[in-house]
């Protein structure tokens, strides 16, 4: 309900924005520790190899599919499930068919 009062109304609008910040820091901070998880997995890594497009994939996409993969990276649907597979994305959509995977 709408406060009368200007200051409650300006200290709720305050909480509110404090709260927001807190859940962005908690999420960035969950994707800097993932982005980090999959980098470890590219030592040791072919210069030519295209996980790390896939890890940067991941990252700028909430859910990527394998055609999607393979459009970007240019790798047959094959090599892009394999991809993922070295990746360890999780799977999304709980289907067989048109899977989807991101980063939980």
């Amino acid at each position: 309900r709408r406060a009368r009062n200007r200051g409650d109304r300006l200290l709720a609008w305050l909480d509110a924005i404090h709260d927001a910040a807190l859940a962005g820091q908690k999420e960035h901070d969950r994707l800097v520790l993932a982005k980090s998880q999959m980098e470890r997995r590219l030592k040791q890594r072919r210069a030519s190899s295209k996980l790390p497009g896939l890890v940067e994939l991941v990252m700028s996409r909430p859910l990527v599919s394998a055609g999607m993969i393979q459009d970007r990276l240019k790798v047959t649907k094959q090599g892009a499930l394999n991809m993922v597979g070295e990746l360890g994305l999780r799977e999304m959509t709980g289907r067989g068919r048109f899977r989807a995977w991101g980063i939980v």
